[in-house]
Order: C-alpha cells, then structure tokens, then sequence
C-alpha cells in the first residue's frame, strides 16, 4: 500500500512539474525574467493549460470548451509597454507581467473555485485599454484584482 501511494505521489508530481515546467516557455521572453511559475502553483494539470491558454490564446487539444483568439497576455503586455511613456516602459512591462501572473493563475483555476472569472477579465481589459496613465491602469486592475483574491 505504501508503495502504491509514494507511485500516486510521483505520478502526480511529474504530471504538475510538466505543466510548470512549460509555464516559461509561452510567457513572452521580456516578461520571463518577471514570472516563475512552480509546479506546486498549478491546482490540477488542466490549471497549467489553462494558464497557458490565458498567455497565448491558443487551445490544447486536452482542454474542453475552449476558445481560441485575443486577448491573450503576452498580446495585452506589448500593447501597455507600447502605450507607455518611453521612460516608463520598463516599469511597465515589470508590473504588467507580474499582474498577468497574479490574474491568469487565478482565471485558469477550475470554475467552480476561481475568483476572476471571464466578465473579470474584460473589466480589467476595458480598464487597461482606456486608461490615460497605463502605470495607474495597471495599479488600478491590480487592485481589484487583489480585492477579488481576498473576497470569501
């Protein structure tokens, strides 16, 4: 029995260690040095290709009732570094990879424990798109983000 449970146990670990270990690989190179992603962060292995649906817009073929497209991260960071003033695109790209990161891992959980869900996301994305000041869009949605987090 013991040894059945410690084969469970790796099992489930490679199969989460494969879903983080990926996690870089489809974040944008420039926001690489600004996330990380641990194996132990994903809920299940569907979290991970979620997750990486949230980055990119494209669907595993293992993730049911997916739809492909924009907004993705990656797409949403080169828009807000661009909209950016020049002296302030590096502050930028930093607090909008690390906000990609605090809502995608949260947005990619299973539906029925996720706090952000996908009318979240296109609040956050009309925030992002319209505000004036991208650096105070970006505090502004990470904020509610936060709030949305430490709901019960």
């Amino acid at each position: 029995m013991r040894s059945r449970t410690a084969g469970v146990l790796i099992l489930t670990a490679s199969l989460l260690f494969g879903a983080g270990a990926q996690a870089q690989s489809f974040v944008r190179g420039d926001c690489q040095g600004h996330v990380g992603v641990s194996p132990g962060r994903f809920d299940t292995p569907a979290h991970g290709l979620w997750y990486r649906r949230y980055w990119t817009g494209s669907c595993d073929p293992q993730i049911q009732r997916c739809i492909p497209g924009s907004p993705n991260w990656n797409e949403m960071v080169g828009k807000l570094v661009a909209r950016s003033a020049p002296a302030q695109r590096g502050q930028a790209l930093t607090k909008a990879c690390r906000l990609g990161q605090l809502i995608g891992l949260e947005w990619s959980r299973s539906k029925t424990i996720r706090k952000i869900d996908l009318g979240d996301l296109r609040a956050f994305n009309h925030t992002l798109d319209h505000a004036d000041d991208v650096l105070k869009g970006i505090d502004q949605v990470e904020q509610a983000a936060r709030i949305k987090l430490t709901a019960p």
